[in-house]
């Protein structure tokens, strides 16, 4: 269970173990992103436990120092392990464990799990949308994960359905926190501080009632990658025409100042550039919760400059008869961010009217649960030297990228028999012939 009276800066870092690259079992490879490859391996000191394993070329981290020399610059690899040990949440990952000191990487591990996406679950409805109960659901939960990280003075900043997972247990995991920054000169919100918005019924998905002290499953998680981020800080200076930009850390008023996320959901304040706090991830909750009912985001354009433009100018077009979901979904894309709703005013919103905010967690019946089954080759990839497949990956080498593609591919193959989950009867549910995969 979540402790909420820890006291203090609410801090839960436990020491992660260090590992040794040929301590684990390599299966396969289950994805890539700007700078990293993401294999499944088991845990060497849980035979059972799955992990998902980051590596990241050291390589691809050389940045100019400003004197011609090139140096190492693990900054956001560091930042984004800080985070990870803080997280003690059943909806955020924990950090299992650290790559140790290694010539060609670094890395870490976490929880894997089988669920996928969010933007994949979406993708298998019969119309590429959820009912208005199912985003309930994983609306709330999110409001949940975005107040106890804004608690700990995080801005997660990179909100979207790629990076919203699903546990084995049906709930969701938010993951990929390389562009997530601090902000400690604003005191966000108390968690769990709205008593008013507490109520005897749970929330209603047609999914049977929570039972009062459940034991939670082990959560799993796997490592999913950003689509067209804009920026990270490191080199927002370099595109764009942004040079004028602040590229680090937080100002005096408690606001920072990176060009960072993703083109389709970022907020207006940071295409503006003059600083932004806890509410671009409310803007962000907005384009989540627009796309999981239209199946489509709200802003986007033919390139990157008429989307920024829709962004700034535009007014989102919530077709269809006015209900309490598009009210709240119009009062999330508040471009001038003073003016956004607040948590305790979402948390009190008419689409939660119901909700009893601090049962969500203990659901024992999200409105999907994933398989668990893991297709595992005998051989797993030991074959495969994994300091010189992480670096052909960002070499350009085609070929590996596309074994990695390949290998997805294959074990979705066996598995799909296997895994098709489990979905709660009266939702919007795909038909049985749709499957879902293991990343």
């Amino acid at each position: 269970m979540i402790d909420h009276n820890d006291g203090g800066d609410h801090r839960h870092e436990i020491e992660s173990p260090v590992f040794e690259l040929n301590e684990l079992k390599f299966i396969s490879a289950i994805g890539r992103g700007a700078k990293g490859v993401v294999f499944l391996v088991r845990d060497p000191r849980e035979e059972h436990r799955l992990l998902a394993l980051k590596l990241i070329s050291k390589s691809s981290l050389h940045k100019n120092n400003g004197d011609g020399n090139e140096v190492l610059d693990l900054r956001r690899i560091h930042l984004e392990r800080d985070v990870l040990k803080q997280l003690n949440h059943p909806l955020l990952p924990r950090l299992r464990g650290i790559l140790a000191p290694h010539d060609k990487l670094v890395g870490y591990a976490l929880d894997y799990c089988s669920g996928r996406d969010l933007n994949n679950l979406r993708k298998k409805q019969s119309e590429k949308m959820f009912s208005d109960d199912v985003i309930r659901f994983y609306a709330a939960e999110l409001v949940l994960a975005l107040e106890y990280l804004h608690e700990l003075g995080i801005v997660y900043r990179d909100l979207k359905p790629e990076n919203i997972l699903i546990q084995e247990n049906g709930h969701l995991m938010l993951v990929d926190f390389d562009l997530s920054t601090k902000l400690t000169s604003k005191s966000p919100q108390p968690y769990f501080s709205d008593s008013s918005s507490r109520s005897a019924n749970s929330i209603k998905v047609n999914s049977g009632s929570a039972s009062p002290n459940p034991t939670m499953k082990k959560r799993y998680l796997p490592f999913y990658f950003c689509q067209n981020p804009v920026t990270t800080p490191e080199d927002s200076s370099s595109r764009n025409g942004s040079s004028s930009r602040k590229t680090t850390g937080s100002n005096s008023e408690g606001k920072s100042n990176s060009f960072v996320g993703t083109e389709e959901y970022v907020a207006p304040e940071i295409i503006q550039g003059n600083g932004h706090d806890f509410s671009v991830d409310w803007w962000c909750l907005g384009v989540v919760l627009y796309e999981m009912l239209y199946g489509e985001t709200p802003f986007k354009g033919s390139n990157r400059k008429e989307t920024f433009y829709r962004v700034l100018s535009k007014p989102p077009e919530l077709i269809g008869e006015q209900t309490a979901l598009r009210d709240l979904i119009g009062k999330l894309l508040e471009k001038d961010a003073k003016q956004r709703i607040t948590v305790l005013e979402i948390k009190r919103h008419e689409f939660f009217r119901g909700v009893n905010w601090e049962l969500i967690l203990e659901l024992s019946r999200p409105p999907f649960i994933p398989s668990d089954k893991v297709v595992e080759d005998e051989e797993g990839i030991k074959a495969i030297d994994v300091e010189d497949f992480v670096q052909s990956v960002f070499s350009g080498a085609d070929l590996q990228k596309k074994e990695i593609e390949d290998q997805n591919q294959n074990n979705n193959n066996k598995i799909a028999d296997d895994n098709r989950g489990v979905w709660v009867e009266g939702l919007n549910n795909p038909s049985e012939a749709d499957n879902f995969f293991i990343f």
